[in-house]
């Protein structure tokens, strides 16, 4: 359905540009609108669950600036024909999926691209691409399949013009379609798993996140997460995984060594000679005097001092080792209020998704986990498992594999967090690493370097899952060189607004 999704649009343009219409931008406004806002809440509805009213903005908005780039469009296709309407629609769409993955009212979760994340057999060249470079695949075929459509019912040309024409359009379409599938199919049934093997236990404890996770006692949640722990691992297990928040009940970083569920996470991994546990919690860091205060610190009721709160993932290594990595792509209008000034009034009506209200601190560079052996690990946290362009950061520090520790709870048994899921698939195929995932609620499982999910759990069950993964040290291109299409799109973008707002005002 992606491949001819926008065709309908396509069609309604011409009605407007073949004929003197007034007001035709406004009119096209409101077709533009209608029809995404009906996408964005048809596939994303279940944001709702989370927050009725955010969800209700989410998707207005969300729909709004889609409808703002397919206005700018159709303006620059009026003013400077077909051919370049449409090289400006390629443009304009891909900068704006590329300035979703990086402003503060991110919200890439309809990137264009990710539609394959259920099937990755389809899209193994996302290692050069990332998944911008299946938005410009799904751009091109809808351009290329509404000309075809519109050449095979224009019967005003001549017989033999009419036919080259349209044989040219369906042999462009037929390589175009089948071109990238053919290759992705050849590089999929030759990719095998590459590196060393690690052996890893991955839990899905499945507390219930709105009445359960964040009121409940701690203790009890981290003993039921080490007992279905202990029933898997084994004198081999190298990796112990669990999810998002696993403890929820803040934990002050300056005294984390002498904190009781701390030490009782030590005292479980001492048990076992190779064993490294990774788990989420939530944090906090006092901020000592002379240290530079962040934006996102808060003020103790009660003292001159600040404090920041994290959304955190933890490595416990044997010895006296514990490394912290804070999550830094944080939720918009959950863990962190985007542009304040403008959007602060919404702020009552967020939902604490981590355990705690307001926004939330995070740290500027990517920092991998290092086990006792050496392996390192990139630690993606919930929403940060979506931006391939962030990720890379840590595939060109070094990380050999990637474990996303995650709650999807949130928004009950809906596409959501099957969506969500299927999003670490394309990790995998973007950057050849083997994924292990830890879903609180939602799904936990361990997906293979060529995107195949090996093993998997079910919605809302508690268990544990253990299986043999590999580490590798593969730079892939696309780790190598992030969202550079986006990048170019953006570029071009404004180069072309510059020179027709040049234009215009200069009267050229």
């Amino acid at each position: 359905m992606i491949f001819i999704a926008f065709i309908p649009i396509l069609w309604l343009e011409e009605k407007f540009l073949g004929r003197e219409t007034k007001k035709a931008g406004l009119k096209m406004f409101g077709y533009y609108y209608l029809s995404l806002l009906t996408w964005n809440g048809l596939t994303t509805y279940w944001i709702w669950y989370a927050s009725d009213v955010g969800g209700i903005f989410a998707l207005a908005a969300n729909a709004l600036l889609m409808c703002i780039v397919w206005l700018i469009y159709f303006t620059t296709r009026r003013r400077y024909g077909t051919f370049i309407g449409y090289l400006s629609l390629l443009a304009y769409w891909l900068a704006f999926e590329y300035l979703h993955l990086n402003w503060e009212l991110s919200w890439p979760w309809l990137t264009l691209g990710n539609v394959f994340a259920h099937n990755p057999e389809w899209i193994q060249w996302y290692e050069y691409t990332g998944v911008l470079g299946g938005t410009l695949w799904v751009l091109l075929i809808n351009i290329l399949l509404f000309q075809l459509i519109k050449t095979f019912f224009k019967k005003d040309t001549m017989p033999k013009i009419w036919r080259m024409n349209t044989l040219i359009l369906s042999l462009v379409s037929v390589i175009l379609i089948g071109g990238p599938l053919l290759l992705s199919k050849f590089i999929y049934e030759r990719r095998t798993d590459k590196g060393e093997p690690v052996n890893v236990v991955v839990v899905q404890p499945n507390i219930d996140p709105y009445n359960e996770k964040f009121s409940g006692p701690a203790a009890d949640q981290l003993a039921k997460l080490l007992r279905l722990s202990s029933t898997m691992i084994d004198s081999s297990t190298n990796i112990l995984i669990g999810p998002e928040t696993a403890l929820a009940e803040g934990i002050w970083e300056e005294e984390i060594f002498v904190d009781k569920n701390i030490i009782t996470l030590r005292d479980f991994n001492a048990a076992f000679p190779h064993l490294q546990i990774l788990v989420g919690l939530s944090s906090y860091h006092a901020y000592e005097a002379g240290e530079k205060i962040p934006l996102s610190a808060r003020k103790f009721k009660d003292a001159d001092q600040f404090y920041d709160a994290y959304n955190t993932a933890m490595l416990i290594n044997h010895g006296d080792s514990i490394q912290l990595y804070h999550k830094s792509k944080l939720v918009p209008g959950v863990e962190v209020m985007p542009y304040p000034r403008i959007f602060g009034f919404l702020e009552k009506y967020s939902i604490q998704l981590g355990g705690t209200s307001g926004s939330l601190g995070t740290q500027a560079e990517r920092t991998n986990f290092i086990t006792s052996n050496g392996t390192k690990i990139a630690p993606a946290i919930c929403y940060e498992s979506i931006y391939g362009g962030f990720m890379s950061n840590y595939i060109r520090g070094g990380a050999q594999m990637i474990a996303v520790i995650t709650n999807d709870g949130w928004w009950n048994d809906t596409p959501g967090y099957r969506q969500h899921k299927d999003y670490s698939r394309l990790l995998a195929v973007e950057f050849r690493k083997s994924v292990a995932r830890s879903a609180n609620t939602g799904i936990s499982c361990f997906i293979n370097q060529r995107g195949d999910i090996m093993q998997e759990t079910k919605w809302w069950e508690e268990d544990a899952i253990k299986e043999t993964i590999y580490k590798n040290n593969i730079v892939t291109f696309y780790a190598r060189y992030g969202d550079y299409i986006g990048f170019i799109a953006a570029f071009i973008s404004v180069s072309l607004l510059l020179f027709m707002g040049a234009k215009r005002t200069l009267g050229w």
